[in-house]
């Protein structure tokens, strides 16, 4: 199974509680591609922008119903609600919104390369989400098939962080990595990968609430994907309004954000602005209702 419940309830309790002591680690090259299927799909589906309609079916177990946006794969139990489901379809169509800053064909290849590595997300109801152990071969059968790097809760504290973050976490991992691999990759010859250890090296990125996760290879990779979310959130100066108040990453604005760690803004703004664009207010002011 690629994907290991401790290393979900790791980032869960660390992002909700904020920084305790850890001991010291660092990031190394021994990156995992554990969220992620190795050999794509080849076909590809000719309309992959407009969000389609909730769909029920048995086809991602223990989940019974999905929503297709984006190259995206919402999935969900009965326990979601349909309107939570289209709010986040909602927010990844506005991600891919074309502008003038948009490059479509660039945009194009980071929608299709989620839609043929098989890009889901899970959503659960609550921080007490739990797979029963008679879901467990399902949950290990839909993980094995497609690729899965985080989930979405509803209906908990940090609403909107919770859903920007994890959709981002999918988008990162998935479609940039494989879309603009010299930048965005989860390798360490990737800027990323530069940057991240800039963070690290200045202390506003502190990676210690991470040192429980025991596979080292795995670590890294969240490390990497922690502050992908963190260089694009950032930018986009939504932690101001939407929090969290603590937690691993020190810079709270985008002009903060400028002048502490250049290297990485330059990273967001030579590429992210061609392809994503900040949700709206309007649509994520629905989440905290």
């Amino acid at each position: 199974m690629r994907i290991i419940f401790a290393v979900f309830l790791i980032i869960i309790v660390y992002s909700c509680s904020g920084i305790s002591e850890q001991k010291k680690i660092a990031l190394s090259s021994d990156i995992a591609h554990d969220c992620m299927i190795s050999i794509p799909r080849d076909s590809i589906q000719t309309d992959l922008y407009s969000i389609g309609n909730i769909v029920l079916s048995d086809q991602f177990p223990p989940f019974n119903k999905s929503l297709d946006v984006c190259g995206i794969k919402l999935i969900a139990r009965d326990d979601i609600s349909d309107d939570f489901m289209i709010n986040i379809a909602k927010t990844i169509s506005e991600m891919f919104a074309i502008n003038n800053n948009t490059d479509q064909l660039l945009q194009r290849q980071v929608i299709e390369n989620m839609f043929r590595y098989k890009t889901i997300i899970p959503l659960f109801y609550g921080e007490d989400w739990a797979i029963a152990s008679s879901e467990q071969q399902g949950w290990e059968q839909t993980n094995a098939a497609n690729s899965m790097c985080d989930i979405i809760m509803e209906d908990i504290p940090n609403q909107v962080m919770e859903v920007v973050e994890h959709i981002l976490h999918h988008i990162t991992d998935i479609g940039l990595h494989f879309t603009l691999a010299d930048n965005w990759g989860l390798d360490p010859s990737s800027e990323l990968y530069r940057v991240t250890n800039l963070a690290i090296g200045s202390g506003n990125y502190n990676i210690s609430q991470y040192s429980d996760i025991s596979e080292v290879d795995v670590r890294n990779r969240i490390i990497l994907q922690e502050y992908a979310y963190w260089i694009i959130y950032t930018s986009w100066d939504l932690r101001k309004k939407y929090g969290p108040v603590e937690s691993e990453w020190s810079i709270m604005t985008r002009e903060e954000f400028i002048s502490k760690e250049p290297a990485a803004f330059e990273l967001f703004q030579n590429t992210i602005p061609k392809i994503l664009s900040c949700p709206s207010d309007s649509i994520l002011n629905i989440f905290e209702l």
